[in-house]
């Protein structure tokens, strides 16, 4: 059993910078795909970044926050980050830690297992 507590969001304008935060609890946090989705007002929950539990794991990032978001996580901590930057208008959303067990996709909703309760990010122009 993992439970996730996402925090960070706010309102900021175009071009700044913002860092989430998941809080993590559960002995098997480690063994965990941990992955953060965001859900824009009328749209489907997107996968915007994810990342295996061993240290050197491989990122993964969509196209569209390619170069501009980090994921990162620190295992000894049980914490996931998104630091994101550059940040645009059309980044606005609900944003929402998530981990996934072994199978499935990563950028597949309903192959996640456990769910943050989102924090809104905010970006005027």
């Amino acid at each position: 059993q993992v439970q996730l507590v996402d925090s960070g969001g706010g309102l900021v304008h175009t071009g700044d910078s913002l860092k989430l935060s998941c809080a993590a609890s559960g002995r098997t946090f480690n063994s965990y795909f941990m992955a953060w989705f965001r859900q824009a007002p009328g749209k489907e929950r997107e996968f915007v970044a994810g990342k295996n539990w061993w240290s050197g794991a491989s990122t993964y990032y969509a196209d569209s926050v390619k170069g501009r978001f980090t994921i990162s996580r620190d295992n000894s901590k049980n914490m996931v980050y998104l630091q994101m930057n550059s940040l645009r208008p059309e980044d606005t959303a609900v944003y929402y830690c998530a981990a996934k067990g072994g199978t499935g996709s990563r950028d597949r909703v309903r192959d996640y297992n456990y769910w943050g309760q989102g924090t809104q990010v905010t970006v005027s122009s």
